[in-house]
């Protein structure tokens, strides 16, 4: 997988070839079925159309350590299934975070040869140090930001296991 995790920067860029369909990645990325199977503890939950809600629920240990219930929200931006996903996004668990505002994501699925399909996932963090340090992994007992999740996706579709499971 191919990372920029520079926070001095105002875009970070992540890229990963998955062996599955755009629209089993797609599903992936959206469907709370699965989005509670990778990443961190909780799912995701989306409106598939422009101005429709987004929002990450915290599972019940992130609510046990203190995380609130709705720990990241947005709105979708654009929707066209099964290759691109525009949304903002901004984390809901810390004041300063919240203070950041909205940043930008875009989700792009690419259909390759042999049934590998590269997702790129372009995060834009003008304004958002501190959030663009999250998402880069770089705040310490704090996960591995887009690294992990799309590495932890990776696995789980062409595996059908997470990477603890």
């Amino acid at each position: 997988m191919s990372t920029m995790t520079k926070t001095d920067v105002t875009t970070q860029l992540h890229q990963v070839w998955i062996k599955a369909t755009p629209q089993a990645i797609w599903d992936a990325i959206t469907q709370p079925e699965w989005t509670e199977k990778y990443g961190y503890p909780g799912h995701s939950e989306y409106e598939l159309h422009a101005g429709g809600a987004y929002k990450a629920i915290a599972g019940q240990e992130m609510v046990a350590m203190g995380a609130p219930q709705i720990i990241v929200d947005g709105e979708v931006v654009e929707a066209d299934p099964p290759r691109r996903l525009v949304q903002t996004w901004r984390f809901l668990w810390d004041p300063e975070l919240v203070a950041e505002g909205f940043t930008r994501v875009t989700w792009e699925i690419d259909e390759g040869e042999g049934g590998i399909c590269k997702l790129t996932v372009m995060h834009e963090l003008e304004g958002a140090p501190k959030t663009a340090a999250q998402v880069a992994g770089e705040i310490p007992g704090a996960g591995g930001g887009w690294s992990y999740i799309l590495s932890d996706l990776k696995t789980l579709l062409e595996t059908g296991k997470a990477l603890d499971g």
